[in-house]
């Protein structure tokens, strides 16, 4: 083995790829199905599950909860909600299929101890209709906790980076990747794999710079894995062109949510003037979509984004107005009053300790007190994360029961276009706002169907052995060019022979930014910019063949910045087919600035051919089920 690597194989049934929420629920899942059918389970995650994932640093709600058993909603409720706020492009039978089992995650979250908020009757503290507040700052560790004792340590690998699926005849046969604190390189064969490991930050040029530099709001750790892994694999991908962009308070990225259902606080721009009224004629320019609440996402940050281009920048959160008017009620009682100011400055602050304690930090490095003062808001850098707002993802098959008869059915829930392959969370696109819970439910979807599979195909398949060496020798590549040339010049990180992990990602962040609708031009993209894009994307493709690492750390680096080409490379493809603009506040087709049902009410998909190396970009249609349509 080349570097001095050790190959450590490892043989199993199930291989779950991640440690954030979906892994977890499907450890869950598995574990049960594994200890009654004889399955063997193992779970292999690059950091450590009690803060892997989106949900590490911890929440302070629940993003999702239907309330079935309570009769407060419907799961057709929550299909029209999220295919309303994805502007009508949504996979009805996944929404669906979450919705109907997310409540029950929520109530294991309880039982292994999650603190959720109760009112004095004894029921949960909605922040919204479908929100329910926790004290969440160790919402992950107790998850975590949870799926470990049910697989068992000895079945979980930590500080393993998967970089390429273990293909064979087209089918999904394992995973191979590589420790990150030794010179091991792991083997893993299955006979089912479930994908899980995130979504996809800096493919676009952060806000954040300078000493700042790598502080997002979406985890940083989430490089395009699982986009990188599906595609690799052959799978057919959807929604490529969904990014998000969320509205933050600025430069630390709290959020917003409790202060907008809970505190019920308006934005508003520099002026005092609220954007949602001031430009509530815009709405109209996006058909029934401007006219359904909750006004989608999209378009609520579109409104604003028109402001600071106006110059009526920046954008406040006025939460000194939402507190107040919350204490209003207790006025000419002084002791009740101060005692309800107190209460609501500390869940003002609770929301950034529970799960962005950066933002708790720059509200008192600034001296910004809630109760006296609005703080400012401001949109982010693009994200692609199918979990939340955004859409990018595998295509997935849906749940018999639901989808049989239609084209989003092929014989297992949650299985990828590649036989064995299965994904859940950011993995899967088409279904977004399922949030933690809904991609813990998701996740355990996934599991069963997967324990299924293997029942019905219970038999090992292998690659080939010179397929692994291949892939083993392609890992340590830049640790190989790194040792090769590194004396060619007096300063390692100045060489024309190889390129840096942090050098590439530079560029890939600039061209994106600038090209393909980043923070920096508005989120504005044409085909000009995009034919520009894909002129740079090839000199960038060539050039990561010369990433160079000079040890454990930047190897990460150099993969995570090979995954995120493959999400950047997709997303630049959708976007250039999908000639119209559909999402304004994630970006507008400056070329193409309305939005067009009669061609484009349809998904994006594509796939890349592993055997010819290209790429294929079509529509597949949008069906309507249970009655949810625009």
């Amino acid at each position: 083995m080349p570097m001095n690597f050790e190959t450590v194989e490892v043989t199993t049934d199930l291989l779950i790829i991640g440690g954030g929420m979906g892994s977890c629920g499907a450890a869950v899942e598995a574990a049960y199905w594994g200890k009654k059918h004889g399955i063997k389970v193992t779970l292999v995650d690059k950091a450590s599950m009690p803060r892997s994932g989106a949900v590490g640093m911890g929440l302070s709600a629940i993003n999702l909860y239907v309330g079935l058993a309570e009769g407060k909603n419907t799961v057709e409720d929550y299909v029209r909600y999220v295919k309303g706020d994805l502007m009508g492009i949504a996979r009805d039978d996944l929404v669906a299929n979450i919705a109907r089992h997310v409540d029950s995650s929520v109530h294991l979250f309880e039982k292994w101890g999650l603190p959720l908020w109760k009112d004095e009757n004894g029921g949960y503290v909605h922040e919204g209709k479908w929100q329910l507040m926790i004290s969440g700052e160790s919402y992950k560790v107790i998850v975590a906790e949870a799926a470990k004792n049910a697989l068992g340590e000895e079945n979980i690998y930590e500080r393993v980076f998967i970089t390429e699926p273990l293909m064979k005849d087209g089918k999904c046969v394992g995973a191979v990747g590589f420790s990150v604190r030794e010179n091991k390189i792991y083997v893993f064969k299955a006979k089912a794999t479930l994908c899980a490991m995130g979504g996809t930050v800096g493919v676009f040029k952060p806000k954040s710079t300078g000493e700042g530099a790598g502080r997002s709001w979406y985890p940083p750790f989430s490089t395009g894995s699982s986009a990188y892994f599906t595609m690799k694999a052959g799978c057919e991908m959807t929604c490529q062109e969904v990014r998000f962009v969320p509205i933050r308070f600025k430069d630390a990225y709290g959020p917003v949510g409790a202060w907008f259902l809970l505190f019920k606080s308006r934005a508003t721009n520099a002026l005092g003037e609220n954007y949602m009224e001031t430009r509530a004629a815009e709405l109209e320019n996006w058909g029934v979509f401007g006219k359904i609440k909750p006004i989608p996402a999209n378009l609520r940050n579109h409104l604003g984004l028109l402001d600071i281009q106006e110059g009526k920048g920046p954008l406040f959160m006025r939460t000194e107005e939402a507190i107040a008017n919350l204490a209003r009620q207790y006025e000419g009682d002084e002791k009740a009053f101060k005692k309800k100011m107190k209460t609501l400055e500390n869940e003002a602050w609770e929301d950034f300790l529970d799960m962005t304690i950066a933002q708790a930090l720059l509200w008192a490095a600034t001296n910004v007190e809630p109760e006296v003062r609005s703080s400012e808001i401001a949109a982010t850098e693009p994200y692609f994360i199918s979990s939340h707002s955004g859409a990018s993802g595998a295509w997935v098959s849906g749940p018999e029961d639901l989808s049989a008869g239609t084209d989003y059915f092929w014989g297992y829930a949650n299985m990828t276009t590649v036989p064995a392959l299965f994904a859940a969370g950011d993995a899967t696109g088409a279904c977004a706002h399922k949030f933690s819970s809904g991609t813990h439910a998701e996740g355990r979807i996934a599991a069963k169907a997967a324990c299924k599979y293997i029942l019905d195909n219970n038999t090992l398949i292998e690659a080939d052995a010179q397929v692994i060496e291949d892939i083993k020798a392609t890992i340590v590549k830049p640790l190989e060019i790194y040792e090769q040339h590194k004396d060619f010049s007096t300063d390692p990180s100045v060489n024309p022979n190889y390129i840096l992990p942090k050098q590439f990602m530079y560029r890939l962040q600039k061209m994106m930014d600038e090209y393909v609708g980043g923070a920096n031009v508005f989120f504005n993209m044409n085909q000009a910019s995009l034919t520009r894009a894909a002129e740079l994307m090839e000199f960038l493709k060539e050039d990561s063949e010369k990433l160079a690492a000079a040890d454990l750390y930047e190897l990460l680096r150099v993969w995570e910045n090979k995954h995120r080409l493959w999400q950047a490379e997709s997303h630049l493809k959708a976007v250039t087919f999908r000639e119209e603009t559909r999402w304004p506040g994630y970006y507008i087709r400056t070329d193409k600035p309305a939005i067009d049902e009669e061609n484009w009410r349809c998904f994006v998909n594509m796939k890349w051919d592993p055997n010819t190396n290209e790429w294929s970009v079509f529509k597949k249609p949008v069906l309507d089920m249970f009655g949810v349509s625009f």
